[in-house]
């Protein structure tokens, strides 16, 4: 089944899509609510066909964020050709490290700047490399801990297009620091259209993940494309990795990390800076995937933002010596 967020006027509700019509549930069901047991998923979709409170057409809703407050957002590095363009920034002869093939790597970002997948996205205070990166995320169903291979691919929920939008001039400074992205990745990530259950994307399965198509365009032209298949690691594999020690739990979302192709900096890595401009206010993304629908986001300036010192400074103590631990 597909299942979309929309905006009433009071408040956000949860549908089924069939074809171009909206299937309205209950209200105050959210979709994260019906996660845990994917039989009272199937049945609450079923309801809503069978006896629907209320049709839209799919074009008249105001849609949000399949699951607009998830808990968490990891986000990984499954796309060789992706995390191989971006290294060519460094140099031309730059391959992702042995480190990379042996675990899929990823970082927490942030879940309190989620956007619906026609929202504006404002470009990041103080940046002015601005991109977009073309992602499918897992939703987790059931909660979770230290889980193997086999016992993650039944943790999965469901299935949603993403952009990790990125400050790249912000995101390469400070990971010089050798922490992981912080406001170079903070300021927004587009969820949706649909939420799709992993049935209906069966007989697409393929290597890894599934043989549908993945195409990013800007201002109505495609700058780049990959087959979802392509990843080098598995979703079951990125839940088992990131349930280590810990846990995942209901509704968090685990991007699979950029496509090959999908963003400007693999472009600029391969073919150089004056291959595509950084996005700038009044550029619109538009990104699909094949049986997950399409995002289309107009980028708008920057909010005003009060200007500050943040340089470290020392008042009598002792200097910390370069490279020294915090």
């Amino acid at each position: 089944m597909r299942f979309v967020t929309y905006t009433e006027s009071n408040g956000d509700r949860v549908g089924v899509l069939d074809q171009d019509r909206v299937h309205a549930l209950p209200p105050g069901i959210r979709l994260i609510d019906l996660l845990d047991d994917p039989q009272r998923l199937h049945e609450a979709g079923e309801q809503a066909l069978r006896d629907p409170r209320a049709v839209h057409p799919y074009d008249s809703v105001r849609l949000r964020a399949p699951i607009p407050e998830p808990p968490t957002v990891r986000d990984f590095t499954a796309f060789e050709q992706h995390y191989d363009g971006v290294a060519k920034l460094q140099s031309p002869d730059a391959r992702p490290p042995e480190e990379w093939y042996a675990a899929p790597a990823f970082y927490f970002t942030n879940p309190y700047a989620i956007h619906g997948p026609n929202d504006d996205v404002r470009v990041p205070p103080g940046c002015t490399v601005f991109d977009f990166e073309l992602e499918v995320a897992a939703v987790i169903g059931r909660n979770g801990w230290d889980l193997t291979v086999e016992e993650a691919e039944s943790h999965i929920a469901g299935y949603v297009l993403m952009n990790d939008w990125s400050a790249r001039d912000l995101q390469f400074a400070e990971m010089r620091v050798q922490l992981g992205p912080a406001k170079g990745k903070d300021s927004a990530t587009t969820l949706g259209p649909v939420f799709v259950t992993p049935d209906e994307l069966e007989p697409h399965r393929a290597g890894n993940a599934f043989a549908l198509r993945m195409t990013a365009e800007v201002n109505g032209v495609v700058v780049g494309e990959d087959q979802w298949s392509n990843m080098a690691f598995s979703y079951a594999q990125m839940i088992s990795y990131a349930s280590r020690g810990t846990e995942v739990r209901t509704g968090d979302i685990l991007g699979s990390g950029t496509c090959g192709g999908g963003c400007l900096a693999e472009l600029w890595g391969r073919k150089g800076f004056s291959a595509h401009l950084p996005l700038a206010p009044g550029d619109t993304v538009t990104l699909s995937v094949e049986q997950l629908g399409t995002q289309t986001s107009r980028v708008i300036e920057a909010a005003a933002q009060p200007t500050a010192d943040l340089r470290a400074t020392w008042h009598g103590h002792a200097q910390a010596a370069p490279g020294s631990p915090s």
